[in-house]
């Protein structure tokens, strides 16, 4: 018996032990929850069966809505990369030098503290995964911006979403299968690896944004029901979506991570091709300022902290995601630009009552200095202008009373326009004080070489034209028909030495022969431009219009030779002369590899 009574304390005491040294672990693991940040692209508010969508069937989002806490009244921007840049900072878009998803207008700025940045000395392993399009080079890329590992691409959009050669860091990695698939298979790796925790995992789905490309049996159901090519692929590519998020959140569950895994799903701007089939009653789509451009989803699911399901009718915005996730990860806000954001604890915790109420911006930029379009959002209005021009003035709208926006009352409540719109552009006035330029293309760092410099970060001119306007993120220059055209491209050399120069190209052999001159201040190389058809690669376009819209080539290579490049910011640029054929080529890119340091003193 005093054996056994021996055995028994002992095993206490080791009990308790366990006890004590799990204790902190578990109280560790609740100070910092893991995050799982899920961002889709051009899907609307009403692209999900759980927003009254008759067409389509999103179970897997239904459930996570139902899950969750739902915010009804959430606003992003009304277009791509100024929505991701607010989300990852805290900020207002124009704040992080973002006005343009191309032409190097999409890239934030490096001072910016990203969501990635903020959770890394508690201890967080980051992952981006997907569609990145805030900066196609290092330091502008995940890896530059505070991520851990980075697979997915860069710009704005993709041409292929089958078998996609995508980047894992800076190097091309081959894949198989179905883009949506692959991004999610690579999410389940990361969180599988970093199950002890904790990890922040910002899988940001490319689909369903254009082109329309979907396997079969997501297609042919839709395209059974009558519906033409694009809307068949777009609602097709939802449901994939909700497929993949299923499997994505009972992987999961199956490792034990639900109680303490932060979930949030959202979309980056409003929706597009099926916004005149359902769009939940709202007025506009993607690009536009009404509700329909900025209004999407927002679920949070954390039940840990959280367990009662709810919705949330008080208007919040892209800007409050930063600051409400580092509250809920326990991690202080670091130094760095003050935020425009607020933290949405309180309303996550349920008191809306001592809620204050609030004025959200929404801007859409198109060059570095308009004003407009714009709209203005309190929690019963909206203001909204579409353009500067005087007989396009301010419209508002009771969204209460007239959620469609039906009805302008402009005209009826001059006082309350008078006062939304000075907010405005007080609002304009503070958030413009960002210098908006096209950033120099760094070239030199370790981190990424070589370094690939796209046609649509060149500046062109003469006869030179994009293939698709205006220089979308897939683009090329086509129709070098004069021999003073030139691509030139702003670079900043941060590690001078020898750079080997090369061009990916198209040429048809009646056209070869042109003489294609590299410079770099006193710096130059050239070769003559031998003959290669880049013949185009057969996409699975649904639609065909996409065959000529969105295009992949079998580019050549061709290099130029070697070049010394001294350090600092430098317009560089190519030059054909003489062009012997029609067209001296259409040029893809121009890769700069360093090869060596400059010699010693």
């Amino acid at each position: 018996a005093a054996s056994l009574s021996n055995r028994a304390t002992a095993l206490a005491l080791f009990a308790l032990v366990v006890l004590n040294l799990a204790v902190p672990h578990a109280m560790q693991a609740a100070d910092h929850p893991n995050i799982l940040l899920i961002l889709t692209d051009d899907q609307g508010f009403g692209d999900l069966s759980i927003h009254g969508n008759p067409h389509l069937s999103t179970p897997n989002l239904d459930a996570l809505g139902k899950e969750s806490i739902r915010f009804d009244r959430f606003y992003v921007n009304s277009f791509c990369a100024p929505t991701r840049a607010a989300l990852l900072t805290g900020r207002y878009p124009l704040r992080c030098g973002v006005w343009g998803v191309t032409h190097n207008k999409e890239t934030m700025l490096t001072e910016e503290v990203t969501l990635a940045e903020a959770l890394q000395p508690a201890g967080y392993t980051s992952a981006c995964i997907g569609k990145w399009h805030n900066g196609e080079q290092f330091p502008y890329t995940p890896h530059g911006q505070g991520f851990d590992e980075f697979f997915g691409f860069t710009n704005g959009h993709f041409n292929n979403y089958f078998d996609p050669v995508l980047l894992r860091g800076s190097r091309p990695e081959n894949t198989n299968g179905y883009i949506t698939d692959i991004l999610t298979d690579d999410a389940i790796r990361f969180i599988e690896e970093h199950r002890e925790g904790p990890f922040f995992c910002y899988l940001a789905y490319n689909a369903p944004h254009s082109p329309f490309q979907v396997p079969d049996k997501f297609y042919e159901r839709f395209a059974d029901k009558g519906f033409n090519e694009q809307q068949a692929a777009f609602y097709g590519m939802c449901e994939n979506i909700d497929e993949n998020v299923g499997r994505l959140l009972t992987r999961v569950d199956e490792l034990g991570l639900r109680e303490n895994t932060i979930v949030l799903y959202l979309t980056d701007n409003g929706g597009t091709v099926t916004v005149p089939i359902y769009n939940a009653g709202m007025r506009g789509g993607k690009t536009s300022t009404h509700e329909g451009g900025s209004r999407v989803p927002l679920f949070v699911r954390y039940p840990a902290r959280f367990q009662e399901p709810k919705v949330i009718e008080q208007i919040s915005s892209h800007i409050d995601l930063y600051p409400t996730l580092l509250e809920l990860a326990g991690v202080e806000q670091p130094e760095g630009p003050p935020l425009d954001g607020v933290s949405l604890v309180p309303l996550l915790e349920g008191d809306t009552e001592n809620w204050p109420e609030r004025t959200l911006f929404t801007h859409n930029p198109i060059d570095e200095t308009n004003r407009y379009p714009g709209a203005v959002r309190t929690q019963q209005y909206r203001l909204v202008r579409r353009s500067a021009n005087p007989n396009r003035p301010w419209q508002l709208f009771d969204m209460q009373a007239d959620p469609g926006e039906d009805h302008d009352l402009a005209r009826e409540r001059p006082e309350l326009v008078k006062e939304l719109s000075l907010k405005y552009e007080e609002w304009m006035d503070d958030i413009s004080q960002t210098v908006l330029k096209r950033l120099s293309i760094p070239v030199g760092y370790q981190e990424e070489n070589p370094v690939v410099l796209n046609a649509p970060q060149s500046f062109p001119s003469g006869s030179l034209q994009f293939h698709q306007d205006p220089g979308w993120a897939q683009s090329f220059l086509v129709n070098w028909t004069d021999p003073e055209s030139k691509v030139e491209y702003d670079i900043d050399v941060v590690q001078p030495g020898r750079y080997r120069v090369e061009v990916l190209y198209g040429c048809p052999p009646e056209n070869a022969g042109a003489k294609l001159e590299f410079r770099a201040g006193s710096a130059q190389c050239s070769t003559t431009v031998p003959a290669h058809r880049a013949e185009k690669v057969r996409l699975a376009h649904r639609d065909e219009d996409g065959h000529d819209k969105y295009v992949d080539r079998e580019w050549g290579s061709m290099e130029l030779g070697d070049v010394q490049l001294n350090s600092g910011v430098q317009r560089i640029q190519l030059q054909a002369q003489p062009i012997p054929g029609k067209e001296a080529l259409d040029f893809k890119s121009l890769i700069l590899t360093w090869i060596e340091p400059p010699p010693a003193d």
